[in-house]
């Protein structure tokens, strides 16, 4: 079964400044998508800047078990050879995601319109993950899913023989469940239509456009409305991923929380689905500036520089922004906890379904270093205790969960006591290079126990 193997116990310590440049790995969300339409294009896409994390990694090994051909060239250039849409041929094993409910679920809506049947499992983290959200509407299309109760992996999704196109609203914001669900419209005739009220990541839409397909968006009374047209020929790409965002949020926030810094993160994707983070810290008095804005595959890119911020203040982040930083909420707690005052996150019932309860862990953690925090089902408040406030000395649960892992590590450089992980090791998941480069910076990051 899945998983990463023995904890890796993980302390960071206050020390020096944190300084220099901060090459994070390509965009995971990205990443995932690429390498999926590549297989459904016909004939060879060639990418650059892959993130060669474990659940990328785990996907690009899905996509060779439906049957495209991939191949690793080598400092993070790959090329899928497409089968074209309705191509996969039916797995001869289960397809192991490992970590990754964004794998998971795009790679079950990339299937759900093609007569063949193949099962799914993941590790402990996503086994306990809901995936009724995204086999309820493929079963729209014709698909059967079996799992566990409460519709959790293992899986079987059995692809829909004659699938129909659908209309499908999205009840929650959810970046996968829209994806997931336009990824089945490709191989069903006629127009797929999704409606969210609120934007989530736009990147599959951007990508589709991209690889030919066609496919509209317009805003409506109901929300935003994504239209594809069914069964195009996907043409192959050359892709040049962007450097992740929610990677960089990582030295970013550390540099605004340890004193002296000056970090600089180039390349960044700055998709305005995807940079509510850094609006939400521009808003608390961070000082980032982006350099050098351009575009690159369709997708805003700038260089991103992250100065020492003393003087940061809580404040009420709009309910509305959480699709583009969802991810991001608990870095963000991390910061809130150096300002001064209260920030408050509302309209996050998403982090209790993520690879952790993310609030529960985040709040937990910070308690145990001597922040206060209120939580509800779907918001919670963090007292800031101001620069150099926050005590520390604790070891943080990470509930097999890189994002909270990471978060906590970056706490322990600005703390008066140091801040230890009872297993860093999931990190690799979605940052596999997170502790040489946060040394590399000059961050104190030391293995075993705090």
């Amino acid at each position: 079964m899945s998983g990463h193997g023995k904890a890796i116990p993980m302390t960071a310590r206050a020390g020096g400044r944190l300084s220099g440049r901060a090459e994070v790995p390509g965009d995971k969300s990205i990443s995932h998508r690429a390498l999926i339409l590549g297989a459904l294009a016909v004939g060879e896409t060639r990418i650059t800047g892959l993130l060669e994390g474990q659940d990328v990694m785990d996907t690009a090994r899905a996509m060779a078990a439906f049957g495209a051909e991939v191949t690793d060239h080598g400092g993070g250039a790959w090329s899928v050879h497409g089968l074209g849409t309705g191509g996969f041929a039916e797995p001869e094993d289960v397809i192991d995601c490992g970590n990754s409910g964004t794998g998971v679920r795009l790679i079950m809506g990339a299937m759900a319109t093609s007569p063949i049947a193949a099962t799914f499992t993941g590790d402990a983290s996503l086994r306990a993950r809901p995936m009724g959200r995204v086999t309820d509407p493929l079963r729209l299309f014709g698909a059967e899913a079996h799992g566990r109760a409460g519709g959790r992996l293992p899986l079987t999704l059995k692809g829909a023989v004659t699938p129909v196109p659908v209309r499908y609203t999205v009840p929650v914001p959810s970046a996968q469940v829209k994806s997931a669900v336009l990824l089945a419209g490709l191989n069903a005739p006629g127009e797929t239509m999704v409606i969210e009220a609120e934007a989530t990541r736009d990147h599959t839409e951007r990508m589709l456009a991209g690889f030919g397909a066609a496919i509209r968006t317009e805003t409506t009374t109901e929300g935003r409305v994504i239209t594809l047209t069914g069964q195009p020929e996907l043409r192959p790409q050359t892709i040049a991923v962007p450097r992740d965002p929610s990677s960089a949020a990582f030295p970013v926030c550390a540099a605004l929380i340890v004193e002296g810094s000056d970090v600089l993160v180039p390349g960044i994707g700055l998709n305005p689905t995807r940079a509510g983070l850094y609006e939400t810290l521009i808003e608390m008095g961070a000082d980032l500036s982006y350099e050098n804005m351009r575009e690159e595959g369709g997708e805003p890119v700038a260089d991103l520089r992250a100065r020492f911020s003393p003087d940061l203040r809580g404040i009420e982040v709009p309910a509305e922004r959480a699709p583009s930083m969802i991810d991001e909420y608990p870095i963000l707690s991390v910061v809130a906890s150096c300002a001064t005052g209260a920030t408050v996150m509302r309209g996050v019932a998403e982090l209790r379904v993520k690879e952790s309860d993310r609030i529960d862990a985040m709040a937990r953690g910070l308690e145990a270093c001597g922040v206060r925090v209120e939580e509800t089902r779907d918001s919670f408040t963090i007292h800031g205790m101001g620069a150099g406030g926050v005590t520390g000395g604790t070891v943080c649960a990470t509930h097999l969960d890189h994002r909270i892992a990471m978060s906590f590590l970056c706490l322990g450089l600005a703390t008066r006591r140091p801040v230890g992980v009872d297993d860093a090791g999931p990190i690799a998941t979605s940052f596999p290079v997170f502790e040489p480069l946060m040394r590399a910076l000059g961050a104190t990051l030391e293995r075993g126990a705090a």
